[in-house]
């Protein structure tokens, strides 16, 4: 690598920003030219490039491995993107809580040097919420420290774009083998850090985001949290058994706008609203059994089927809002997964992890949480979090964490602005949870508290 410092720059590509710094060869027919850069509508730079011949790029093998390398860390850089915009957001959030903690703090003290002068209620009530707020200040600190680990991210990547870019010039004159495994290094890593960073404990719940009225009280919609790139349908689903067809819609605007759709006949009509859409198939609960069914939409075939064994159906442990319920099909970061009872766990939640090819069952897990005392429920990470019920006041208030076994109440508010929700389901891909209240479809923004440390990656 000695030999690439001696190159000459080229071009230097400032990935995370809006610049881009350049410098022409001197022969334009051998080299890549880059003329403008912008921003398309998504923040990411959009850059007009000017390639050499084709006939210069296929002499030399060693080109075509060179743009593949340009390439993967171009893939990289967006994902970089990504990564950073989400942890500037919660980064956000968490230094604003920060200064709020530090504010009570401060006002604690004060409390505290003049208590004679103030009621005792109001002095116990304070010094009590500061003993538990107090513990998350080094906690905010340490999540401050992990905004700084992306930024070294982007910088790797700004570096390694910068020797590939000047290995342009000169062919003759890199070890091939050494950049690849910088870039597979960084890669591995990237991917690790936004493995984590994507999870996190739920802390906060937006308002929801009313995007249509349609249908019937009780339905499901969704798009798919593993669609490729530019893929943005929407899946629409009215009602809670005797129907069997899908919505198609060809992206959010259209479906926001207009009722151009295609409609997808499915072979047995559904159960329930816990459908999901999931690699390009949908995965349902046969009306009036426990069976659930994959169903390609490419084929229009069922790929597999296959029962849930002792999973109650039929209004036998649905949730408080009924509606055929009983067997609840959701995706997270770590798959597919289904929720449910059974008379051998008393009615009590049950959580199963599946194969999404075979549907075969990987792992159960047995709650204590009444299944019909739960207005709806979704998985985040892992975690299957529950709601207290489906009308008036509503709220998050119970946890059960699968990596560790065990559960937890808490408290989040979660707005029910129409009264009724008959569906709630987390997408990971847009970290947002999709909901139908009450002929409204409706979107929640999630906040997820996470902590990574150098030393795990």
């Amino acid at each position: 690598m000695q030999r690439v410092n001696k190159l000459l720059s080229l071009v230097v590509l400032v990935l995370m920003g809006t610049e881009l710094t350049q410098v022409l060869p001197a022969n334009p027919e051998e080299s890549w030219q880059v003329y403008s850069s912008a921003q398309d509508s998504e923040g990411r730079c959009v850059c007009t490039v000017v390639a050499p011949q084709q006939t210069m790029c296929s002499r030399d093998a060693r080109t075509k491995q060179l743009r593949q390398l340009l390439e993967k860390v171009q893939n990289m850089t967006q994902s970089i993107q990504v990564l950073d915009q989400r942890t500037q957001r919660d980064l956000q959030y968490v230094v604003k809580m920060e200064d709020q903690l530090r504010g009570l703090e401060t006002k604690f003290r004060q409390v505290e040097e003049n208590h004679k002068q103030n009621i005792a209620k109001q002095y116990k009530a304070i010094k009590a919420k500061m003993a538990e707020l107090r513990p998350l200040i080094p906690v905010l600190e340490e999540y401050k420290a992990d905004a700084r680990l992306v930024q070294q991210f982007k910088e790797e990547v700004q570096n390694l774009t910068s020797s590939l870019s000047l290995l342009q010039q000169e062919m003759g004159a890199y070890d091939y083998d050494d950049l690849h495994s910088r870039v597979v290094s960084l890669e591995e890593r990237l991917r690790a850090c936004m493995q984590k960073l994507a999870c996190g404990k739920l802390t906060g719940i937006s308002d929801s985001i009313t995007i249509k009225t349609s249908g019937s009280r009780f339905g499901s919609w969704m798009t798919d949290p593993l669609a490729p790139e530019g893929d943005t349908r929407v899946w629409y689903m009215d009602g809670y058994h005797n129907n069997r067809f899908v919505r198609e819609y060809k992206s959010m605007a259209d479906f926001m706008t207009s009722d151009n759709f295609t409609s997808h006949r499915l072979p047995h009509p559904w159960s329930g609203t816990g459908q999901v859409v999931y690699n390009g198939s949908i995965y349902f609960n046969k009306f009036q059994s426990n069976m659930i069914i994959k169903f390609d939409f490419k084929t229009s075939t069922i790929s597999k089927s296959q029962r849930l064994d002792n999973a109650g159906y039929s209004n036998t442990y649905h949730y408080a809002w009924g509606g055929h319920s009983d067997i609840d099909l959701m995706v997270d970061e770590g798959g597919l997964w289904a929720v449910y009872a059974t008379n051998q766990n008393a009615g009590n939640i049950v959580i199963s992890k599946l194969h999404p090819l075979t549907l075969h069952i990987i792992q159960t897990w047995t709650t204590n949480h009444p299944r019909r005392s739960a207005g709806e429920s979704f998985m985040i990470c892992g975690t299957l979090y529950v709601t207290n019920g489906y009308s008036g006041g509503t709220k998050v208030y119970y946890a059960y964490h699968t990596n560790s076994s065990t559960y937890e109440y808490i408290d989040i508010v979660l707005q029910n602005k129409y009264s009724h929700i008959s569906m709630l389901d987390y997408n990971p891909r847009d970290r947002a949870l999709y909901g139908w209240n009450n002929g409204h479809q409706i979107l929640y923004n999630v906040t997820l508290f996470h902590v990574i440390r150098s030393e795990q990656l």
